[in-house]
């Protein structure tokens, strides 16, 4: 079932592709286009635009606005994803240099800026512009915010005074919802909402819709803590403990093992998390210690819990295709492997 879910999502969420390339064009220089189609090139699974397009479709959405608010939701995802490298300082994304990398920060920079004006030119688009366009703006803040937080709860790593002074010591599982639920969660939300509001849904629906996006998303981001830490690194596609060589302490994993660890080991995954350059063996000591603790059975406990709920928000929907695929999706967020 899981291959087939994803291989759906990819189907659905690339029915925006042409949509894409047109909002991004829209107003480009010619020279300039390479590099706004930098990222869209390189693929991806199209997940936030295809939920835009099942929800739509589940509720009776007209595809010529449905088709442009999928493509503006895609593009905000990737709008975050040239910040987030830039932030990173990250070289590769899809196996291809980062847009920062292959052009230059100044280039990208503006990339960016040209993005946010075409994930505008989409909203205007579509049935409900307004409605769509300040739903944007809410979640891009509310991202925005998400990110500041987790790099404030990064251990080291990032020399700047502002970073240094805010830096969070302590991190408590309701501070790393909050950032997730930023980062992570509200876009996915959004997309819910965006394809409801496309089909003309009440209020409450339109809510509904983002609960189910908002706890797919806080789900998806815990089990990604999780894969972190624990997945096997040929079939994640990444190394283990990337989390950990990123200082990170925003990871629901390791925030349960300290509530669980002696003063001792808690310190000693500290120690880690804040030293400026780590060894593959103190990815493995800081594991080890996790290891010894309930943390992975209480996050993925956390994450199914999640899925339930979101799977609630959504049995008032009639049974269709669209339907099963969403509750498919919820499903495969906390039982993949990768």
């Amino acid at each position: 079932m899981s291959q087939n879910v994803v291989k759906e999502l990819v189907k659905r969420g690339y029915t925006c592709e042409k949509q894409m390339y047109e909002l991004l064009d829209f107003g480009a220089h010619e020279d300039f286009k390479e590099i706004l189609h930098h990222y869209i090139k390189a693929g991806g699974k199209r997940v936030r635009p295809a939920l835009t397009i099942i929800v739509g479709q589940a509720l009776g959405a007209k595809e010529e606005y449905l088709l442009y608010a999928a493509a503006a939701i895609e593009l905000i995802h990737e709008y975050s994803l040239i910040i987030d490298d830039i932030i990173d300082r990250s070289e590769k994304r899809r196996n291809k240099p980062t847009l920062w990398k292959k052009y230059g920060i100044s280039m990208a920079l503006l990339a960016a800026l040209h993005y946010r004006e075409s994930i505008h030119e989409g909203a205007r688009r579509t049935n409900h512009p307004l409605e769509i366009a300040n739903l944007i703006s809410e979640t891009i803040r509310v991202m925005t915010e998400g990110e500041r937080l987790d790099i404030l709860f990064e251990q080291a790593g990032r020399d700047e005074e502002y970073i240094i002074q805010k830096r969070y010591k302590v991190v408590t599982v309701d501070d790393y919802m909050r950032m997730i639920g930023g980062k992570t969660a509200s876009l996915i939300s959004t997309a819910c909402k965006v394809g409801a509001i496309c089909a003309d849904a009440k209020n409450n629906i339109v809510e509904k819709l983002g609960k189910f996006g908002w706890n797919v998303g806080l789900a998806f981001q815990i089990t990604d803590d999780y894969l972190d830490l624990f997945a096997k690194e040929e079939e994640l596609g990444k190394k283990t403990g990337k989390d950990i060589l990123e200082h990170k302490l925003g990871n629901i994993v390791v925030i349960y093992a300290l509530e669980e660890l002696s003063e001792q080991e808690k310190q000693k995954i500290l120690s880690i998390l804040r030293k400026e350059k780590l060894t593959d063996d103190d990815v493995k000591d800081a594991i080890e210690l996790i290891k010894k603790t309930n943390a992975s059975q209480k996050a993925k406990e956390k994450a199914n819990k999640l899925i339930e709920e979101a799977k609630k928000e959504i049995e008032f929907l009639e049974e269709s295709e669209e339907k099963k695929l969403l509750m498919a999706l919820a499903d495969f967020v906390v039982q993949r492997t990768y």
